[in-house]
């Protein structure tokens, strides 16, 4: 029967498998709202349009499935514009759906007026589509599942018109059958597979892209090498000898990568946030597997092109290697030596914080899913923590944003009931986004929020003395962040050593809600 738009929307996003909803409403906003509860959806009430989008990006890296925010015209959609760059750099599926003003050319000084709010969400996203039917706004959002489902996916953005929000239409159509990712088949690797036979140090680059639960039984069975990016950690598995882990940005792993008589990159853009560097460094064949054709054309400049998805290419590429003979060329002694001198490195630059990490790994499940911010305590343990799963650990990485952490944590934990969600973030970029520790508490989630306070922007300062600036505005009046923590309702803890930092993060995983555990480079 005919109904609000808004009302219709909520039951067509429910037949495409959306359960959650992370959004603010307001008054140009509201009528989306009509029908959520009848849906069968539930609504989470972010403090902050930022907070609400961060939390649709962790759900969506928690489940594979598209995160769903919803906000208001204006300021509202400028508000999650950063969450949607963070998730368009990422790789991240997310669905934004805004309300827009009916008029904007012919009636100025409006409550919440742009000059062009559409084109600004493109700057960001996929795409960027006013609707101004009701089966435009059905088509778009099929469109953009279909999309998430086919191609490399990315943000994407659908605003409609207050007016038309409001006015009765149809039904929205019942799913499509939802088309078919073309999948890799053997005559597609066959030149993959010649260069494997002859390779005596083949090197596998894996990212964010390759999923695949049989990486460990690839490398094993052809001995090779492997790297992986941040995106891409916990894909070769604990303990792979050959692993050199998620250390492309080492300055050694170039000389690493020269020594390979092979190099297969699956998954991954080989971007400057993935290198620090212009160059990958390799000088035999580089193979290049991914879903984006500007990846395949970059100026890495492949010797073999395969626009294919990770998981079917690892599938095709399993089924295929059984007669090939193992290489030799790799030892795990060669590969043990250049980690530890690496992780050595990594402590020297950033020094005290590796025996925090460890001890704070230690005390993790290993299952545990992170959720870190762009902190320094985060810069060392993307290279240096080993993850027994992929998947596991999230960082804003592309856009690089402060204040990500926490509600992106809130977003995982959402989905990850009964299953292990920690976030990690330094004292300043906590204080984007720490008013969502009330959304953390309101839902009663047992998540450990591992606070890095060393009263600074020490990664800035540092930098400022290598470029030998006198350090200036790195220093901020941080809050008691516990008494913080507890006048929004959770817990709180200042381990004064190890041992207690290892028992307050074990004890926060039974907690009733959120517990902060603030932890300072004194605390070794």
């Amino acid at each position: 029967m005919k109904r609000p738009l808004g009302a219709q929307i909520s039951h067509m996003l429910k037949d495409r498998g959306v359960d959650v909803i992370f959004g603010i409403p307001g008054v140009h906003n509201q009528e989306m709202y009509r029908g959520i509860e009848e849906a069968g959806i539930t609504h989470v009430l972010a403090r902050h349009e930022q907070g609400a989008g961060f939390m649709a990006d962790g759900y969506a890296r928690a489940t594979g499935k598209p995160g769903v925010a919803y906000v208001i015209t204006g300021p509202g959609l400028c508000n999650i514009m950063t969450p949607m760059g963070q998730a368009y750099t990422d790789s991240v599926p997310m669905l934004v759906m805004s309300s827009c003003l009916d008029e904007t050319q012919g009636v100025h000084g409006q409550l919440h007026q742009m000059k062009d709010q559409r084109a600004a969400a493109e700057t960001v996203t996929d795409w960027s589509c006013q609707a101004n039917t009701a089966q435009a706004v059905y088509g778009l959002v099929e469109r953009a599942f279909e999309e998430f489902e086919l191609s490399r996916p990315r943000p994407k953005h659908i605003q409609m018109p207050i007016a038309q929000l409001e006015a009765e239409a149809d039904p929205a159509p019942f799913p499509n059958q939802p088309g078919l990712r073309t999948k890799v088949l053997p005559p597609d690797i066959a030149p993959v597979m010649s260069l494997l036979n002859i390779a005596r140090r083949p090197l596998f680059i894996l990212g964010g892209g390759a999923r695949s639960n049989l990486w460990r039984q690839i490398l094993t069975q052809l001995g090779a090498a492997c790297f992986t990016t941040y995106a891409g950690r916990g894909m070769a598995g604990l303990s792979y000898a050959l692993d050199f882990g998620a250390t492309l940005p080492r300055p050694g792993s170039a000389e690493i990568i020269a020594s390979a008589d092979l190099v297969v990159a699956v998954g991954t853009e080989l971007g400057e946030v993935d290198l620090w560097r212009d160059s990958l460094g390799h000088s035999a064949n580089l193979v290049r597997v991914d879903l984006d054709p500007k990846v395949l054309s970059d100026h890495h400049r492949a010797a073999v092109k395969l626009q294919a998805d990770g998981e079917s290419f690892a599938h095709t590429l399993w089924v295929a290697i059984d007669k090939v003979q193992p290489a030799t060329g790799w030892s795990p002694e060669e590969v043990a030596e250049v980690r530890a001198r690496w992780r050595a490195e990594v402590d020297a630059e950033r020094p005290g914080i590796v025996p925090v990490m460890d001890a704070l790994r230690d005390a993790m499940p290993a299952d545990t899913m992170i959720y870190s911010d762009m902190t320094q305590f985060a810069y060392v343990a993307k290279e240096v923590w080993e993850m027994a799963y992929p998947y596991h650990w999230h960082h804003p990485t592309g856009f690089g944003t402060l204040g990500y952490g926490l509600p992106a944590g809130i977003g995982g934990a959402v989905t990850r009931k009964g299953k292990p969600t920690a976030v990690i973030a330094g004292d300043y970029g906590f204080q984007y986004t720490m008013t969502e520790l009330g959304v953390a508490v309101e839902l009663g989630l047992s998540l450990p929020i591992i606070l890095w306070d060393n009263g600074k922007l020490k990664e800035i300062e540092d930098s400022m003395v290598r470029g030998q600036i006198a350090p200036n505005a790195v220093v901020a009046r941080n809050p008691d962040f516990c008494k913080l923590a507890e006048a929004f309702g959770a817990l709180s803890a200042a381990p004064r050593n190890l041992e207690e930092m290892q028992a307050n993060v074990r004890a926060a995983f039974d907690a009733p809600v959120p517990t902060l555990i603030r932890v300072t480079p004194d605390i070794i």
